[in-house]
């Protein structure tokens, strides 16, 4: 098949809740007209996909992840119509979308569940889970803890308590009735006749989670071949990433044999990656990295720094978990659920551009497909005054205009804050200001990711470690067809010097890739390299005296 029947395994993704992006009409809230404005932008940071967050209506009691129509735009972001145009500008700069598909339950204000609430004889009753006499303490199987006690609410009109693994006012969706997974795939196929490029599948565990709806309980992965399935004929090179954090052994659950979900993100990966970061070792993630399966062939994984949720540190240990607060978030109120960080990594380092390139470099040449969360390229903070997970879904920080240059509106009127004070406020940071500093944060993201999709193997290729001698230090290599490349990465605050034997690999010349010039860095099999505190280096091996030109 064509490379381009596969275009996630090379491309990057750049995930922004529409909200906090850019107001179009002045009101104080994000919309597509703004989003169809900043779009020259993202082309220009190089970014190939759009991933948006929930956009549909929705009470917004949880970010819009209750959604109570699927088939629109909530009228606060605009219009179907502006939505379109929206597609048909980003199809023009060659950036697919994708969307969130929320399919796991829906807001209580659902004409279905109203319905189902009203009525048990209507279709609708049997849409949701119902139990007349549900098990006293549930409260360890919310996925809230601290924030809901029980998985099962009781509703009067109803007469019976309705199951919600996340808040109150989102009842699950009965994914065993079929009419509901028709349902589901009406709305897949809605979006992809739209023009979309794919979903990422919101709490992809939780739906197919069967405890609560039969006998079992056992997860029913099945239902995910049949998304998959329906998908691939509407769209043929459209895909779904599943929101998935669990254990290594029970991720090719989700792959399958390539026939379930294209994409999966790789949450323990990046747990490990800040246990390694906390402990400026690169054996935790090397560690992770040799307890991952392998992919089917085309499948891949989705590699993040961070995300618009908590960064959830669940799969470490207990003392591995209080290792890296203690690094990371060492206060109370900079944890979330008492299994993560509500913060974003710039503050969580002291905006050490430093380390801040060095997180971003690892996400970038890991196994697998960088996803970016709007303003890290240009290393925003977060506000922690902001309640629960909202501390890092500020909005966007354009320039040291008012508001950051996001809406014209008051202060006062906006949708969600933007930082103002301190380090990271909008007058310190901010893009117009990166954009005319060619030593800025924006202006390293912009450069290294064109050189990310110049390097295919770190997409396409296998991997392998390679030994350094040095416990703070983490090389790997990845080769795809004639093609190497290699990652070096300094985890410490002090220099180091390393030797790498690449004979192995055949190799006469290494080829600097994030550095200023085409240096051959080496003649003979043994590389010497000395790292910098918190460096970050790529490289291109090379068999002959030639630079050899991508495909």
């Amino acid at each position: 098949m064509a490379r381009s029947d596969h275009w996630y395994k090379n491309a990057v993704i750049y995930c922004l809740d529409v909200d906090t992006f850019q107001d179009g009409n002045g009101d104080g809230e994000g919309d597509f007209r703004g989003l169809t404005d900043r779009l020259d932008y993202l082309d220009g940071l190089g970014i190939t996909c759009i991933w948006l967050l929930p956009f549909f209506p929705s009470p917004d009691r949880d970010n819009g992840y209750d959604v109570m129509d699927y088939y629109n735009v909530d009228p606060r972001l605009g219009t179907l119509g502006d939505f379109v145009e929206f597609l048909r500008e980003a199809d023009e700069r060659g950036i697919r979308v994708i969307s969130d598909l929320v399919v796991n339950h829906t807001s209580d204000q659902h004409p279905w569940f109203q319905q189902a609430r009203r009525d048990r004889n209507s279709k609708y009753r049997n849409f949701y889970i119902w139990n007349d006499d549900p098990p006293d303490d549930t409260s360890d199987e919310t996925v809230f803890p601290g924030e809901q006690h029980s998985i099962w609410t009781y509703d009067e009109q109803a007469g019976s308590h309705y199951l919600h693994r996340f808040y109150d006012h989102q009842p699950e969706l009965n994914i065993e009735n079929p009419a509901v997974r028709d349902e589901i795939l009406k709305i897949m196929g809605y979006w992809l006749q739209l023009g979309i490029s794919g979903f990422r599948l919101d709490a992809a565990p939780y739906l197919i989670d069967m405890r609560g709806i039969n006998e079992n309980g056992e997860s029913n992965y099945a239902y995910l071949e049949e998304f998959r399935r329906f998908l691939d004929v509407r769209r043929g090179n459209a895909i779904m990433i599943a929101e998935a954090n669990v254990e290594p052994k029970k991720k090719n659950e989700y792959f399958g044999v390539g026939n379930r979900m294209q994409m999966v993100f790789n949450f323990y990966l990046n747990q490990y990656m800040f246990l390694a970061l906390a402990r400026q070792s690169a054996k935790p993630l090397i560690d992770a990295l040799k307890k991952i399966p392998p992919v089917p062939t085309y499948c891949q994984w989705a590699n993040f720094v961070r995300n618009h949720d908590e960064l959830t540190l669940d799969k470490l240990t207990k003392k591995e978990r209080q290792e890296v607060f203690r690094a990371f978030g060492p206060e109370e109120h900079m944890q979330i659920f008492n299994r993560g960080i509500r913060r974003r990594y710039p503050p969580m380092v002291d905006g050490d551009p430093r380390r801040i390139k060095l997180a971003y470099s690892l996400m970038l040449t890991l196994p697998g497909t960088p996803v970016l969360w709007n303003g890290e390229e240009i290393g925003m903070g977060d506000d922690l005054s902001l309640e629960g997970r909202n501390s890092v879904r500020t909005s966007m920080q354009w320039s040291d205009e008012p508001n950051g240059g996001f809406s014209t509106a008051a202060a006062e009127d906006l949708y969600r804050p933007v930082i103002s004070k301190g380090a990271f406020g909008y007058k310190k940071v901010n893009i117009a200001q990166q954009e005319r500093d060619p030593n800025s944060l924006l202006n390293w993201m912009e450069h290294a990711i064109r050189v990310r999709k110049l390097c295919p193997e770190f997409g396409w290729g296998e991997w392998e470690i390679i030994k350094t001698g040095d416990a703070a230090v983490l090389a790997h290599c990845c080769t795809w067809h004639e093609g190497r490349v290699m990652a070096v990465h300094n985890l410490s605050y002090k220099k180091r010097q390393v030797e790498l034997n690449l004979r192995s690999k055949q190799t006469r010349h290494v080829i600097d890739l994030l550095g200023d010039s085409e240096q051959n860095q080496l003649r003979g099999p043994i590389h010497r390299l000395t790292l910098k505190p918190y460096d970050c280096r790529w490289f291109r091996l090379e068999h002959t005296d030639g630079y050899r030109k991508q495909k």
